[in-house]
């Protein structure tokens, strides 16, 4: 399903849904990120998803690592939550959801970082190469507040 990110974009469709999602920091042992690059919009991103029916948040963040880098996390902390309403995400199936994702800190625990069908290539990322890499400025936003090791979660 394809996907179009508007952001602060006076034309962009008006949401008709929220969905409760979550992103993933998580560092390497030499303080990299974990990056996927998505399959449906060729962005580079932090892992994460939309929460399950029966799932605790905590889980959806070690689930849809898991599933999209093949890495095994568990949640230490909580970077942000992210919910500006001059983000939404359109699909081609006529949804059109407004931002809200709760990005967790996470420890990495065990795995190597292995393409799903949701990422066509995952990587740790050095901050130094983040430049170099397409980013939805909303993403790179969170990467940003990771890296920084705010001592209080972003709300916005």
């Amino acid at each position: 399903m394809a996907r179009t990110e508007h952001f602060n974009d006076p034309n962009a469709p008006k949401p008709n849904s929220i969905v409760v999602a979550v992103t993933v920091f998580v560092q390497d042992e030499l303080g990299r990120v974990l990056l996927i690059q998505r399959t449906d919009n060729g962005l580079w991103a932090l892992p994460g998803g939309g929460q399950d029916f029966g799932e605790y948040i905590a889980e959806t963040a070690v689930r849809e690592t898991r599933e999209e880098a093949g890495v095994e996390v568990e949640v230490t902390g909580v970077v942000g939550i992210y919910t500006n309403p001059n983000h939404v995400v359109e699909y081609s199936d006529g949804e059109v959801r407004q931002q809200f994702s709760i990005c967790f800190r996470g420890r990495y625990v065990s795995g190597q970082p292995t393409p799903s069908d949701e990422s066509s290539e995952v990587r740790w990322v050095g901050r130094d190469e983040l430049d170099d890499l397409t980013i939805h400025p909303s993403m790179r936003l969170r990467i940003d507040h990771g890296f920084q090791g705010r001592q209080q979660p972003y709300i916005g």
